[in-house]
């Protein structure tokens, strides 16, 4: 704890919090109030954003760090901060705002669960076309972590859908930008540094609210499934998929670790497909008997029903009869191939070059891997075990990120055990460090908004 804290006294800070956020809203921390492994010394749940301000400013006079956390969904991924003093609860910094009927735009306070902003939404045939893969996720949350869904493949992630934000900085000054109806044109300026707290884990300012499009629900909704059995087969099955134009509304992959290891030839069709895509052409030849298991290759499809039906019917024609029409989503879909005391991985990496990553990932580890994500995007998530020693993770991130180097992709680690963080590089080269780090002293000169949580240890 902070000299100037421990000057005031334990009970002083606690009392002050309490005539912030009410006598049942602030208390000192649980076992369970930790960050990444690092415990926190108090929980306030301040009531609005002038009370969550006055938390800020009380931690700044006492230099103590803060660390957000909405439902905590998502509270362990990254780098752990340097100290966790104060966790800022979000959960009262929640709700819908006042709309028109008929509003292209909502705003939403940053502790509202989505799942409750889905279905005020849905009352009016409407919806955030936002689909992360967390339960019970506040949209704070999603921001904060930059989680994205299978939706991300037409209407791109949360952040890139942001139409205003409200953070506070961290002298608890409330900063403002965006706009109160969506431009006709690109973003307004103001939110190109709104945007750098997506991702920032609490690191540059606490999220107050978000604005962001709303859309009518779709009338007509299907998936069209395939199942794989390589890395190279999904090479080609999305190159086709996209050269189609389908208009997919998502193409979501799952590659099991293990399974059936038959060979399956790529029919003529993908093969000429991929011809016709020289950028897509270079990769990895196909052993006889390829490693890893059957997977699944999954394509949403959404609109007017003739609409739907006929695409679909293309895409069925497409995949040569291998495929399946289902009116309700596979059991994998939204959901991470990782589980807790798993090592996460995120995979960003031009979708021609997906393939190579998913099978440098093979080769260091040794074996095949769970591999989940949007195949479409070249965005997916990978899991090694948990028991792993923390220098053979080390040497399996050094060859994957080699490989993805030159291709302008990057490994991330989402998540992992305490001694697997503390001996590997969570982050590996980040090009938005440099921005990052201007918008820390912009925005947090004297490092007291979860320290150590962005790239680069800022």
């Amino acid at each position: 704890m902070a000299a100037a804290a421990r000057s005031t006294g334990a009970m002083e800070i606690t009392r002050r919090l309490t005539v912030i956020c009410g006598p049942s809203f602030a208390r000192f921390a649980g076992a369970a109030d930790e960050v990444a492994g690092r415990a926190a010394r108090w929980v306030a749940v301040p009531g609005g954003a002038e009370a969550a301000a006055e938390v800020l400013r009380l931690a700044a006079r006492h230099d103590l760090s803060v660390v957000p956390r909405g439902a905590g969904t998502k509270i362990d991924w990254g780098a752990a901060p340097a100290r966790v003093d104060v966790m800022l609860d979000t959960g009262r910094l929640a709700g819908l705002g006042h709309q028109p009927v008929g509003s292209p735009v909502a705003e939403i306070g940053a502790g509202t669960p989505l799942r409750a902003v889905q279905s005020i939404l849905e009352r009016t045939g409407r919806r955030l076309p936002l689909d992360p893969s967390s339960p019970g996720a506040t949209l704070g949350g999603v921001l904060a972590a930059d989680e994205a869904g299978p939706l991300r493949h037409r209407y791109g992630t949360a952040c890139e859908q942001l139409v205003g934000l409200r953070w506070l900085d961290a002298d608890g000054e409330l900063v403002s930008a965006g706009a109160a109806e969506p431009p006709a044109g690109p973003a307004p300026v103001g939110l190109d540094v709104g945007r750098l707290l997506c991702g920032s884990q609490g690191g540059l300012g606490v999220l107050v609210s978000a604005t962001l499009r709303v859309q009518a629900v779709p009338a007509s909704r299907v998936w069209v499934t395939r199942p794989v059995w390589t890395p190279l087969e999904v090479h080609d099955l999305v190159c086709a998929v996209l050269a189609a134009r389908l208009d997919p509304a998502a193409v979501e992959l799952d590659l099991p670790a293990a399974g059936s290891r038959s060979h399956r030839p790529v029919h003529p069709s993908l093969a000429a497909a991929r011809a016709n895509h020289p950028s897509m052409a270079g990769g990895r030849g196909e052993q006889p008997a390829a490693r890893g298991g059957a997977g699944t290759l999954a394509v949403l499809l959404e609109g007017g029903p003739a609409d739907v039906t006929e695409r679909a019917e293309r895409l069925v024609t497409l995949f040569e009869g291998q495929a399946s029409v289902l009116d309700a989503a596979p059991p994998w879909w939204r959901r991470y191939p990782f589980g807790p005391g798993d090592i996460a991985l995120r995979i960003e990496v031009p979708i021609t070059d997906l393939h190579a990553a998913v099978y440098a990932l093979r080769d260091a580890a040794g074996a095949p891997v769970p591999v989940r994500g949007s195949a479409g995007l070249g965005v997916v998530h990978a899991a090694l075990p948990g028991a792993l020693p923390g220098d053979r993770v080390a040497s399996i991130l050094a060859a994957v990120r080699g490989v993805l180097l030159a291709r302008r992709g990057r490994c991330v680690v989402v998540n992992a055990p305490e001694p697997v963080r503390q001996a590997v590089d969570v982050w590996g080269e980040a090009a938005v460090i440099p921005r990052l780090r201007a918008a820390k002293e912009h925005l947090d000169p004297h490092r007291r908004l979860a320290p150590g949580r962005l790239p680069g240890g800022l």
